[in-house]
């Protein structure tokens, strides 16, 4: 006979179904590969399935089942992956999953047990999905599931501490001025001297980083280009090892990697994507593109502890900022909860501690200063 707690449980169960079918049936939208949008809605239609069944349970205990809706987290991820795309988000839903897969460990019910072995495979599904930005090989997803590490810069986590480090610095730095002098010009002029030197610090930092990765990228590729002239036994029986360690009998790679040798127009993608891990078209992205990312996002967050002092000064502008930048530092930590899945409050107002700790700090330094040269 059930009681609360298990009728809690399911609940529980329940709810994580509903968000990864939403997440998933989202990403098969926005995707552009065919190969991984139809993974996407096979994994939705499994979380679908898993659903349905804790709502059996329920219904059979009585239990007047709330409306079917994602959670805030869930709602966040999905407007994220509809803005940005896939790629920006399923490095974080993919760590997410790899935790969650683990939540029916320990559930005595015969379901929780199948629906344990079910997760752990989307779990490693979603990782080599994370690695092939170019899409699956067609008809190997059964066969690849489980042999990947998760790949993959998580965009929307640089984002998110991007932000911070502005608000971060900037709030210090200001409150560092402010308890020396408390004259508005100079923690202007302080303030805007450092979102310029910090944020052209950052995407200076990134445009180096993704440049040189493009120029390494670019050389590996005419390196393969070569071997494949020169070696091209070589190359294939390499490739087959791949198709192997990904879970392929060794006949099947070896039929595979000559079938994909004898494409000669794409062999060199293919071994670029399979290899080297290298999307040829994309390079790593734009360095550009990630230069003014990175700027943009350091300048954002700094603009919360400036923002007061353009209208006012004093004691009030110091307490505005510090105000505006506790809101602005309680949104970071609850952005961080996308990728932890702590509480809210708990990763909301630890950062906005840690940020207001770090302001007191510079303000009494500024302070000490302040009275030793007057």
């Amino acid at each position: 006979m059930a009681n609360n707690k298990d009728i809690e449980r399911y609940l529980v169960n329940r709810q994580k179904e509903i968000d990864g079918a939403a997440l998933y049936r989202v990403l098969a939208e926005t995707e552009k590969q065919p190969q991984l949008a139809e993974v996407y809605n096979k994994l939705a239609a499994s979380e679908e399935k898993h659903a349905a069944t804790w709502e059996k349970k329920l219904t059979h205990l009585k239990v007047t089942l709330p409306p079917r809706k994602p959670t805030w987290r869930a709602a966040t991820m999905i407007w994220l992956a509809k803005r940005f795309g896939p790629q920006f988000v399923l490095p974080t839903i993919t760590a997410n999953e790899k935790v969650d897969s683990q939540a029916y460990d320990g559930q005595s019910d015969e379901e929780a047990k199948e629906f344990s072995l079910d997760e752990k495979s989307h779990a490693r599904l979603l990782a080599m999905a994370g690695q092939s930005s170019g899409g699956l090989p067609g008809g190997t997803v059964a066969q690849l599931e489980g042999r990947h590490k998760a790949g993959g810069g998580n965009a929307l986590r640089a984002a998110v501490l991007g932000a911070n480090d502005g608000l971060v610095s900037i709030l210090s730095l200001t409150m560092g001025v402010a308890g020396a002098t408390n004259s508005r010009p100079d923690i202007l002029i302080a303030g805007l001297a450092g979102v310029l030197a910090g944020a052209g610090s950052m995407a200076l930092g990134e445009w180096l980083s993704v440049q040189s990765s493009r120029e390494l990228y670019e050389h590996q590729i005419k390196i393969e280009a070569e071997e494949i002239a020169e070696s091209p036994e070589e190359e294939q029986e390499e490739l087959a090892l791949i198709y192997q360690s990904k879970g392929l009998p060794e006949d099947r790679a070896r039929d595979l990697a000559a079938h994909m040798m004898a494409d000669k127009d794409s062999i060199l993608d293919t071994l670029a994507r399979e290899e080297l891990g290298i999307d040829p078209e994309e390079l790593g992205g734009s360095a550009y593109e990630a230069a003014f990312t990175s700027f943009f996002l350091f300048a954002f967050g700094a603009l919360f502890p400036m923002f007061p002092y353009f209208f006012w000064t004093g004691t009030l502008a110091i307490g505005l900022s510090l105000s505006v930048s506790a809101v602005g530092l309680f949104i970071i930590g609850a952005a961080i909860t996308l990728m932890t899945g702590k509480s809210v409050w708990f990763s909301g107002s630890r950062q906005v501690l840690v940020g207001i700790a770090a302001a007191a700090l510079t303000y009494g330094i500024g302070k000490l200063i302040g009275v030793s040269v007057g």
